[in-house]
């Protein structure tokens, strides 16, 4: 059973969205978008700096849809969402030091989605590096280094993150030596992730119980962005993580937290949403193909139509 509660009206409510989506993106094949929508109802228990316990906010009934939410799917940059938890629950166990070049690669990983950045944090949380093949034996403890992220996730007991796979770094050209040995031939190790697994992690950080209240606000101010942005035309080859993704389609005086992923092959974003006189959400989004991935138009539409649905819900009793 997922975090969250199954609800009709959401349920209608979405199912009309996907309909109006798979209308305006006839190409868009059903197996190709997943997604996991949650709705916050007053008393709205996120974003509020960790004002709640963590065990208070477990207990809060949250609303929710998703639509193969519990398909693993390749996330691109959204697992970097896991390792900015993960560094955060490091630095708050003494686990590691903090330090100004940490501090840079940790914003550089999430506000720039620099892959560059993301080697240094994984490698810092873990204890590894890349470079040339290894032999047998010493390549058995650098793997159960690098598993230390999976590990750790799966001690928090939350069985949407039963099915995922979080122990790669990303890459812009692709892994080599060590790293191309343990991605698998087939790439059958790579990272792979859930709607309704990144729904839970955005939940405990938006929610004020990811590490700690402090450490989620930390989180939080990493993960706002602009929405001027979606107004910038792109360079070509570069991302802004709102145009082209989720907030470009919200209305201006919207405000969003999010973590955007997108390869030659996916397109997706992960976003907690404040409307105007709304209630606030979580918008989950993955879509495949690679006529889907350079769509610019595809997620700001999917935005846009839970705008609407959000217009047409009704609080909860």
């Amino acid at each position: 059973m997922p975090f969250y509660q199954s609800n009709p009206q959401l349920t209608t409510l979405a199912e009309q969205a996907l309909a109006d989506i798979w209308q305006e993106f006839p190409d868009l094949k059903p197996e190709q978008i997943a997604l996991t929508w949650l709705v916050y109802d007053r008393p709205i228990p996120v974003n509020t700096g960790g004002a709640i316990t963590a065990d208070e906010l477990w207990k809060y009934p949250v609303r929710g849809f998703n639509y193969r939410g519990g398909e693993r799917i390749y996330p691109a940059s959204i697992v970097k969402l896991f390792y900015l938890l993960a560094v955060h629950e490091w630095l708050e166990q003494g686990m590691l030091a903090a330090s100004s070049e940490l501090d840079r690669a940790i914003r550089d990983m999430i506000i720039d989605s620099s892959n560059d950045a993301t080697s240094l944090v994984v490698d810092t949380l873990t204890g590894t590096t890349s470079g040339p093949e290894l032999s047998a034996g010493p390549f058995e403890s650098w793997k159960s280094q690098r598993n230390l992220i999976n590990r750790y996730f799966q001690s928090l007991g939350w069985a949407e993150l039963d099915p995922i796979n979080v122990n790669q770094k990303t890459w812009s050209d692709g892994p080599y030596g060590r790293e191309r040995a343990f991605v698998g031939e087939m790439r059958e190790n790579r990272n792979m992730v859930t709607t309704d697994a990144i729904a839970r992690l955005m939940h405990s950080i938006v929610g004020g119980a990811a590490v700690s209240g402090d450490r989620s606000s930390q989180m939080m101010q990493l993960l706002q962005r602009d929405l001027n942005l979606a107004q910038v035309t792109p360079v070509p080859g570069e991302e802004n993580q709102v145009n082209g993704f989720l907030g470009a389609g919200l209305p201006a005086d919207s405000q969003i937290w999010s973590k955007a992923g997108w390869t030659s092959q996916v397109r997706h974003d992960a976003a907690y949403i404040e409307l105007v006189d709304k209630q606030p959400y979580l918008l989950i989004v993955f879509t495949e193909g690679a006529a889907n991935s350079q769509n610019r138009q595809l997620l700001p539409f999917v935005a846009d139509r839970f705008v609407t649905a959000m217009s047409h819900l009704q609080a909860s009793e």
